[in-house]
């Protein structure tokens, strides 16, 4: 079945509401070689689209993955990104801002990490925290020393309009930003929580503060709902991405990936005649 990525897609100036966005769609496979022969096949294609970025020197992607806990953001990390050469792409976890970090702008830590022409960026969560977390728990943002008081003004909406002029910066400037929310149900959730706890394995990942935060499940899909609508635009789009099957959305985000690339027509550096000249005498003297 192909991928429509547009239908994941949202658009610019769009009005958010995730009840309505599913958490789970169709399978785009109908058995599990049929899944490895498809991510597989996007993997190929991934590879050798960075190659191409990373030899051309013009452009660089910036990957943004969003989602609540256990969405599945380090999942499709390693499984769509696992045929990249790791020369040409660098993974940012953003977690708790540092206290140096704290003493700049919102977004200054996350330009720390911005990837250079020819290579891939990914953040795992991200500058979008400060419109999200930081939303939902504004004790975080009066920590944060800004000049005016949290309720001065409406510091929500200029940290959007801070967001998008920063993204628009970024495509002038060659770097393509695509955004993934995986979009989780409340009820998957609380079924992956429940597995880290029953399995020893799985003990590492729990974190008590993921109970505490399902209190806070509405509030959180409110922000994401803002932030989704005041934030997706033409060049930096979010991608609202089913994430109760996770097979299923490994293979949109590396389709949505595969077509941002292939849109960027990624060519070979070709030579010029003296350059080939150069190649000729190089041969000879090889011979």
């Amino acid at each position: 079945m192909k991928i429509r990525t547009r239908d994941f897609r949202v658009e610019q100036g769009a009005h958010v509401r995730l009840g309505k966005w599913p958490t789970r769609v169709a399978p785009f496979y109908e058995t599990d070689d049929a899944y490895e022969k498809m991510l597989a096949h996007h993997v190929s294609k991934l590879e050798d689209l960075q190659q191409r970025l990373y030899a051309s020197n013009r452009f660089a992607l910036l990957i943004v993955f969003q989602g609540m806990d256990t969405s599945g953001k380090d999942g499709a990390i390693k499984h769509v990104m696992a045929g990249v050469n790791p020369q040409g792409c660098r993974v940012t976890t953003f977690k708790h801002p540092s206290a140096t970090e704290l003493e700049h702008d919102f977004l200054w830590r996350a330009v720390q990490a911005l990837p250079e022409r020819g290579s891939i960026g990914i953040f795992n969560r991200s500058h979008y925290e400060e419109v999200l977390v930081v939303r939902v728990h504004p004790e975080l943002l009066r920590a944060e020393g800004l000049p005016d008081a949290p309720g001065k003004g409406n510091v929500w909406k200029a940290r959007y309009r801070s967001i998008v002029d920063c993204e628009r910066h970024l495509s002038r400037s060659g770097t393509r930003v695509v955004k993934f929310f995986l979009h989780l149900s409340k009820d998957e959730q609380r079924e992956r929580l429940l597995a880290r706890i029953d399995d020893p394995d799985k003990h590492w990942k729990f974190n008590t503060a993921d109970i505490d935060e399902r209190n806070y499940w509405t509030d959180y899909m409110d922000a994401y709902e803002r932030c989704l609508g005041a934030t997706s635009t033409t060049k930096a789009p979010w991608f609202v991405v089913p994430a109760d099957d996770k097979r299923n959305a490994r293979l949109i985000v590396s389709q949505v990936i595969v077509e941002t690339l292939e849109k960027l027509d990624l060519q070979y550096p070709r030579l010029d005649a003296a350059g080939e000249a150069k190649l000729v005498s190089a041969r000879a003297a090889l011979a």
